[in-house]
């Protein structure tokens, strides 16, 4: 059974991913595993290691499946292919080797954010989870369907959050991708504001009208894409 493990980015549970449920067909088992210090998961205790990190999620990252790791969630999965077992295929959904790009968010943009969230975190937090919306063809209807599913705080802890933004500031898997153990799919929005256009246009599945949130802006086109991937009819 081809089995597929959705992975959240940064500020945002796994709860975001139901928008997809009702596109998957019959027999496609389907996984949404928080990261620890995300909903009722409790934090690592010290949320910037990725041994710790490995520790915890390797029950939930099994070789048999398809990891997609959304944002940070990318960045994630695929450092932990130094940690873990390489599963059948990794999916980087709104995410490239790195997280910053001058033509994207450069290092001076996420530094000043960084700083905005050591002096107000969930106000921080909650202007992130409206912002990353803007590329969406209605971004209020999908800033509407994002409170629905994750109410104003996206079910995160303060400690993990600031972890993750260090290592959307750190990370740089551009070694790891070109000897990954296993194939590698890059997706994007065409419109996403957060990857530089050089990502976008070199994506091997470009999204059309919708930008870094496709869960919430294109649930069908996004879940007919990792059908595609991972090689499973349409319902």
């Amino acid at each position: 059974m081809t089995r597929l493990v959705l992975l959240s980015g940064w500020g945002c549970d796994a709860r975001l991913w139901q928008p997809l449920a009702e596109h998957w067909p019959e027999g496609l088992a389907v996984s949404a595993p928080d990261w620890p210090g995300y909903g009722t998961r409790p934090p690592l205790a010290d949320p910037g290691s990725l041994a710790q990190l490995a520790d915890a999620m390797g029950d939930d990252l099994s070789a048999d499946a398809i990891w997609v790791g959304w944002s940070l969630g990318g960045l994630l999965a695929t450092a932990l292919l130094d940690h873990l077992p390489a599963p059948r295929a990794l999916v980087l959904l709104g995410m490239s080797e790195r997280f910053c790009h001058e033509a994207g968010i450069p290092e001076a943009e996420l530094a000043a954010f960084r700083r905005a969230f050591a002096r107000a975190p969930e106000a921080t937090h909650r202007h992130f989870l409206r912002w990353q919306l803007q590329g969406e063809s209605d971004p209020l209807a999908a800033y509407r369907r994002l409170r629905e599913l994750l109410g104003d705080n996206g079910g995160a802890d303060h400690a993990t959050l600031a972890a993750g933004l260090d290592q959307l500031a750190g990370l740089d898997n551009a070694d790891r991708l070109a000897r990954s153990p296993c194939p590698v799919w890059r997706v994007g929005g065409d419109r996403d504001p957060l990857l530089a256009p050089a990502w976008r246009t070199s994506a091997d599945y470009r999204l059309v009208d919708t930008g870094h949130c496709p869960m919430l802006g294109q649930p069908s086109s996004l879940a007919a894409c990792l059908l595609g991937i991972a090689g499973v009819p349409a319902p």
